[in-house]
């Protein structure tokens, strides 16, 4: 099996997240890992919250990251496949991001999860930064 075969873990979104340019780390109230591009989130680690819950005990999950999507129909691809571990709630109705639980990240191989955090921050970055990137890699789609 190649390294980007096996199942994606949560170390590789901090890795992923951090080696694309222009990255900052901030750090939320609890101290969770928010990183951006510009100023802009475009991967972050949620404190629990009462709006993404287990549905048998009604525990908040501790362990929600949010990933930023390039539009609605990419979000609905991802949350509607039922194979995906991509969720969100009503509380992200209109923003254009998905939920995965750290806990399901193993679902994703690390190439795919990779494609998604490259999304994410090509959803967030300024044009400028998102087409110098992306002549780098010929065979991207923006």
């Amino acid at each position: 099996m190649q390294a980007d075969d096996r199942p994606a873990r949560v170390e590789d979104v901090h890795e992923l997240a951090q080696a694309m340019p222009h990255v900052t780390v901030e750090h939320g109230k609890s101290g969770n890992p928010v990183y951006q591009v510009g100023r802009k989130s475009f991967v972050f680690f949620r404190t629990p919250r009462p709006d993404a819950v287990d549905p048998v005990t009604g525990e908040r999950y501790p362990d929600v990251i949010v990933f930023w999507v390039p539009s609605e129909s990419d979000k609905e691809a991802l949350v509607q496949d039922e194979a995906s571990p991509f969720f969100t709630t009503p509380h992200f109705n209109g923003h254009r991001s998905v939920l995965v639980r750290a806990s399901r990240l193993g679902e994703l191989t690390r190439r795919e999860l990779a494609e998604v955090v490259q999304d994410a921050w090509l959803s967030q970055a300024s044009r400028r930064r998102a087409e110098a990137w992306l002549r780098d890699r010929p065979g991207l789609e923006p």
